[in-house]
C-alpha cells in the first residue's frame, strides 16, 4: 500500500511535506532552532504565505542529515474548497517520488481519505503494452494523532483502479468472454455472487435488440449479471445497469476511423457498475445490490443489423433501427427489462458512454443525468459533493418523447442530431417500467483522451465512488 498513517515523527523520509492555509505558515517544532531562523529567512525572501497551490522547497542539514522540506500551501482557510484542495495536491505532489511524509496542523488539510484518493490517482499508470515503464511510485505516510481506518477508501480506491484497467484495456482483449471471466473472479474475491447467460439463455429471454447488436460480431454476446445481498431483512433493491460494448465500430452505419479508435472504452458504463460492485461488496454495505451488464461487440458483416431493421425486444416493443450506431440503448433497454422483471430491482440507475451530443452540452467537466424522480437526482448529487466529480441535470420534455415516436413501430432508436442526448434518454426511459430510474451518460467523463488537471489520460475511474455512497447513504 502507497499509503499509510503513522503517530511516530522519528521515522525517515525522502522528503517532509507541510500544508498550511494562507497567512497560517509556521514551523515544525521539531526543526533544529538555528534551521528555525533559516527557514524563516526563505519563506520571508521567497514571499511564500501558503496562497493556493504555492510551493516552497528548501534543504536543511540537521542530525548529520540533509532533509528536503515542502511546504504546499492551500489559500484562504475561509474559501477551502475539497476539491479545489485535491487539484492542489495532486498538481504539488504528481512529480514527487519515494516516501514522503505529509503534516499539517490543520485537520481539514490532513484528511486521510482525500489524501490517498490523490495519490491512488498520482501512481495508477496502465503500461502493460510500454517498452518504458516507470517503477517509482509516491509512497505518502501521513501524520495523524488520530486512530484511523483506511480499509474503506482503500477498497474504493482500488475499486476504481480496476475500472480505469478494464477501460483502457484494447478490445481484442477485453472481449465481452474476457469481461464476464474478469468479474467473475472479482465476485469470487469481494463476495458477490456472479451469473454468466450465454447467447442461448440469452435469446430464451426473448432479448432481441441486445443480439441483434451482437450479431455480426466473432466475440460472441455474455450477460453478466452481478448480486450482492447485504441486507436479509430488506425487500429493497438497487439496480444498476452498465452499456457493456467492448467495442463499437458504428455497425453498418460505420463509424469514421478517428472515431473508432477510442471505442474500447464504449464499455465504460460497465467497467463503472463492475467497479462499484466491488466497493460494495468488499465494505460489506448493508444493501441489497443487483447489476446487469450485457457485454457484446458491435461489428459489421453478412449478419450485422440494418438500418431500417425493426427488432423485437424483451419488453415486447418493436423497435424500428434508424441508425446502428445508436446500439448502446438497445442493449440497455433489454438489459434493464431484465433487472426490472427477472432480478425484481426497486430503482434502476444506468451508466452508459451513450451520445456524442452529452460531450458537446458538458465536455468533460460533468456526466449528464436524466431522471423520471428527482428526488434521485438530489441523492446523486449528495453523494458526489464529497469527490472530485460533477453531474449536472438534463431535461427529458414532452416533446422528446414525440420524437421517439415511430410510424411502423412501438419507438425508434435515433432521431438525429437535435437534443440526441435527451431524446436517448426518452428512449431508455420507455423500458425502465416505471421505476424510478436514473440516466448517467458518461461519454464524456469515464475516459479522456488527454491528461487533465486530476485524471490521466484514458479511463477516469468517475463514478465509482459517487455510485458507492449513494448506495450507503
Amino acid at each position: 500500500m502507497n499509503f499509510n498513517v503513522t503517530k511516530d515523527f522519528n521515522q525517515k523520509f525522502s522528503k517532509y511535506v507541510s500544508i498550511f492555509f494562507q497567512d497560517s505558515v509556521d514551523i515544525c517544532e521539531s526543526v533544529a532552532d538555528n534551521n528555525k531562523e533559516f527557514m524563516k529567512q526563505i519563506i520571508a525572501q521567497d514571499n511564500f504565505t501558503g496562497k493556493n497551490g504555492e510551493v516552497l522547497s528548501l534543504n536543511l542539514f540537521q542530525n548529520n542529515e540533509l532533509i528536503n522540506m515542502v511546504l504546499i500551501g492551500a489559500g484562504p482557510k475561509d474559501t477551502f474548497s475539497s476539491n479545489e484542495y485535491r487539484l492542489t495536491l495532486y498538481k504539488a505532489l504528481k512529480s514527487i517520488k519515494g516516501d514522503i511524509f505529509i503534516s499539517s496542523k490543520e485537520e481539514i488539510l490532513a484528511d486521510p481519505y482525500l489524501l490517498s484518493e490523490v495519490v491512488s490517482h498520482i501512481n495508477y499508470r496502465f503500461d502493460k503494452y510500454s517498452e518504458k515503464k516507470e517503477d517509482s511510485l509516491l509512497k505518502v505516510t501521513l501524520f495523524t494523532d488520530k486512530n484511523i481506518d483506511l480499509t474503506e477508501i482503500t477498497h474504493l480506491n482500488n475499486a476504481t483502479l480496476l475500472t480505469k484497467d478494464l477501460i483502457n484495456e484494447q478490445a481484442e482483449v477485453m472481449t465481452p468472454k474476457k469481461l464476464a471471466e474478469i468479474t467473475i473472479a472479482k465476485g469470487k474475491e469481494f463476495g458477490f455472487e456472479v451469473e454468466i447467460l450465454e447467447e442461448e439463455q440469452i435469446k430464451e429471454l426473448g432479448m432481441e435488440a441486445y443480439l441483434a447488436v451482437a450479431r455480426a460480431s466473432v466475440n460472441r454476446p455474455h450477460l453478466i449479471v452481478m448480486r450482492y445481498f447485504g441486507d436479509p431483512n430488506s425487500d429493497y433493491i438497487h439496480g444498476l445497469v452498465g452499456k457493456g460494448l467492448t467495442y463499437d465500430s458504428g455497425g453498418l452505419s460505420l463509424k469514421p476511423t478517428d472515431s473508432m479508435v477510442d471505442m474500447k472504452d464504449d464499455m465504460g458504463g460497465g467497467a463503472i457498475v463492475i467497479g462499484s460492485m466491488c466497493a460494495i461488496a468488499a465494505n460489506k454495505l448493508k444493501k441489497n445490490v443487483i447489476a446487469v451488464v450485457a457485454a457484446c461487440e458491435n461489428s459489421i458483416g453478412s449478419k450485422a443489423y440494418r438500418p431500417g431493421d425493426i427488432i423485437g425486444s424483451m419488453s415486447g416493443k418493436y423497435i424500428e433501427v434508424l441508425n446502428t450506431d445508436a446500439e448502446g440503448r438497445l442493449t440497455l433497454a433489454d438489459a434493464m427489462t431484465y433487472i426490472s422483471k427477472v432480478e425484481k430491482a426497486s430503482e434502476i440507475i444506468d451508466v452508459a458512454t451513450l451520445t456524442g451530443a452529452v460531450m458537446i452540452a458538458l465536455g468533460n467537466a460533468a456526466t449528464g443525468v436524466f431522471t423520471n424522480q428527482e428526488e434521485m437526482f438530489k441523492k446523486i448529487m449528495k453523494a458526489s459533493s464529497q469527490w472530485e466529480e460533477n453531474y449536472w441535470l438534463l431535461p427529458i420534455y414532452p416533446e422528446y418523447r414525440k420524437l421517439i415516436k415511430s410510424d411502423i413501430a412501438s419507438i425508434k432508436n435515433s432521431t438525429g442530431r437535435l437534443a440526441s442526448a435527451s431524446t436517448a434518454a426518452a428512449f431508455l426511459e420507455v423500458f425502465c417500467e416505471s421505476l424510478p430510474w436514473v440516466h448517467l451518460d458518461v461519454a464524456g467523463t469515464a475516459s479522456i483522451d488527454k491528461d487533465g488537471e486530476y485524471y490521466k489520460k484514458g479511463g477516469t475511474g468517475i463514478g465509482v465512488k459517487m455510485l458507492y455512497s449513494y448506495i450507503k447513504d
